[in-house]
């Protein structure tokens, strides 16, 4: 069965989507629209702009979102999805593909998203950390154990988890996280404490956009981030990308059950190719414990 998955913030790259553009008439299309629904011309950002541009996160967010969405449509007919999930920002990227939303109302929530989350993040000075090489169990209970705000935000992999909190809660898991023998402990070059409680300023202020657009039954389910299930349902999926915010990316998860679910050809739709290399990664561990079986 075939999957696609869309990469989230972090992916992107300077020149991304030049080539999509120079290349085919309907992906300069979709750019045109796109720089009359931002009321700015993110093209140039994308195509010419520096590495601190396209790390603002009002600029990251839709950059991401464009070159997935698009590079979806340019493949027409060869796009044949039988599951589709998107990591954070990515799940609305693989909402578009799959058809439950459209296209222009995609567009305006990852702008909205972008612009709530830069807000919620000058309000608090926070971060995230990558801790690589304990057992979950492990970081969530490090994590628990500090009365800063320091929570689990992207499981990404087995022994491979993003924390997010405050800078005072970030440092104090780091330390503790090294101390426990974690293979690395570093805080990340982000903007903010996303997919922890911090966010839930920017939660609310989504919650709104979201609810007001309709949601189109997809032509397949989306592995959704709050759960990691399959979905679709259009008011199962709202509730979720509303919570999504200020709560973890079970990727392991997704990942798993999607391979369970008979997903043998993974495809990574838009900037980068890590999420298909965190795929193999699981697949690897199955095929492992299933030989010690």
């Amino acid at each position: 069965m075939n999957a696609y998955v869309f990469p989230g913030q972090g992916a992107q790259y300077v020149g991304m989507g030049k080539e999509l553009f120079d290349n085919s008439t309907k992906a300069q299309e979709l750019f045109n629209k796109a720089n009359s629904i931002l009321k700015f011309n993110i093209t140039d950002l994308m195509f010419d702009g520096t590495e601190e541009d396209l790390r603002q996160t009002n600029v990251t967010q839709p950059a991401i979102f464009l070159h997935s969405v698009i590079l979806a449509r340019v493949l027409g007919d060869d796009f044949k999805p039988d599951m589709v999930a998107g990591h954070s920002l990515g799940e609305f990227s693989a909402l578009v593909a799959n058809g439950t939303l459209s296209f222009e109302d995609g567009l305006k929530l990852v702008a909205k998203r972008a612009d709530a989350m830069q807000k919620a993040c000058e309000m608090e000075e926070s971060t995230m950390a990558a801790i690589l090489g304990l057992d979950d169990a492990v970081v969530e209970k490090i994590c628990n154990s500090i009365s800063d705000v320091v929570v689990p935000a992207n499981y990404n992999s087995p022994g491979q988890l993003v924390i997010s909190g405050s800078v005072e809660g970030i440092n104090k898991a780091i330390e503790k996280c090294k101390e426990a023998g974690a293979k690395r402990a570093l805080p990340l070059k982000v903007g903010g404490a996303f997919h922890s409680p911090l966010m839930e300023p920017a939660r609310i202020e989504l919650a709104e956009a979201i609810n007001s657009v309709k949601f189109n039954k997809g032509i397949c389910p989306i592995y959704q981030n709050v759960t990691g299930q399959s979905v679709n349902d259009g008011e199962i999926i709202k509730k979720n990308l509303i919570a999504q915010l200020t709560s973890p990316v079970r990727w392991t998860k997704i990942m798993q059950n999607m391979i369970a679910d008979g997903a043998n050809n993974i495809t990574e739709v838009g900037p980068g190719k890590v999420l298909q290399g965190l795929f193999k990664k699981v697949e690897r561990q199955i095929q492992t414990q299933s030989a010690e079986i």
